[in-house]
């Protein structure tokens, strides 16, 4: 097999075409991955991984992608990334105050989305659409825009009282999602959460959580020959190589007629790509 890249793996790039463009960014190469379907690759671990914010050298990866001393420090890695509502800013406890400033405390969406059926979620304007195809949804709509990301948090508790907060990973990468009628669910879930929201309107003010009425049900194609029966995921920790036909690629996932692998989670890993 011919070596295409090596060096540091990164999250899948994507460009919001029909079907969806991916590149796998390896070191300083980003390899096209749509032009490799059909094809026999080949992915390798070699041992080594960098922390993908201070470079140093790592045994383990945390939060995808950094050294453990990061890890305690940054802000991103924080409890209130993977739950906003937890967001601590406000009380003057956030690890990095500048940064907090800058993610936290700006626009963002709440949202439906089908990946592995309906879920709530939330983004930031700027990660539009991205966050949505690194999910693996084959629809999505905008519900609420707001302005902080504690106040996102706090609308995405109302309503995943109702709905998923989460994809089925597995679900999602076996494919046959039907498409489901959002706007209808949204509907429903407002009205079942009307008290809330008025209540959050009320104490934060009515700028702070604006109704998206105009939005429209976004829909995505993702570059699959044959989705998974059965869907085995790829450690590459215990076992360094990786290698079949590529049938795939959904999310941050590469599908092979062998399994699946979430390039996400590795992250800052040194890998050899070959095919």
């Amino acid at each position: 097999m011919k070596l295409l890249a090596a060096g540091g793996l990164a999250m899948l790039k994507v460009e919001n075409v029909r079907p969806i463009s991916y590149s796998m960014p390896i070191g300083d190469s980003l390899v096209p991955l749509n032009d490799l379907l059909g094809e026999r690759i080949k992915l390798t671990a070699l041992g080594v991984i960098y922390c993908i914010h201070c470079g140093r050298k790592t045994n383990k990866s945390f939060s995808q992608g950094y050294c453990y001393p990061c890890m305690k420090k940054l802000a991103c890695c924080d409890i209130c990334i993977v739950s906003p509502e937890k967001c601590h800013y406000h009380e003057g406890t956030c690890r990095e105050p500048e940064w907090g400033e800058q993610y936290c405390m700006s626009r963002h969406y709440v949202y439906l989305a089908n990946s592995s059926g309906v879920k709530v979620g939330i983004t930031r304007e700027e990660n539009m659409p991205k966050r949505w195809i690194d999910q693996g949804a084959v629809q999505a709509l905008p519900i609420f825009a707001v302005a902080t990301r504690y106040l996102s948090g706090l609308l995405e508790t109302l309503l995943k009282q109702y709905v998923a907060d989460k994809t089925n990973w597995r679900t999602m990468l076996k494919g046959g999602n039907p498409l489901l009628d959002l706007e209808t669910k949204r509907d429903e879930l407002l009205t079942a959460c009307r008290e809330d929201i008025q209540a959050l309107q009320e104490r934060f003010g009515l700028q702070a959580i604006q109704y998206c009425s105009d939005a429209d049900v976004l829909a995505f194609d993702y570059p699959v020959l044959e989705y998974p029966t059965k869907v085995v995921s790829h450690n590459l920790d215990k076992n360094p190589d990786f290698e079949g036909q590529l049938l795939g690629i959904k999310g941050q996932y590469l599908i092979l007629d062998t399994g699946v692998i979430n390039i996400r989670k590795y992250t800052g890993y040194q890998v050899e790509l070959h095919f």
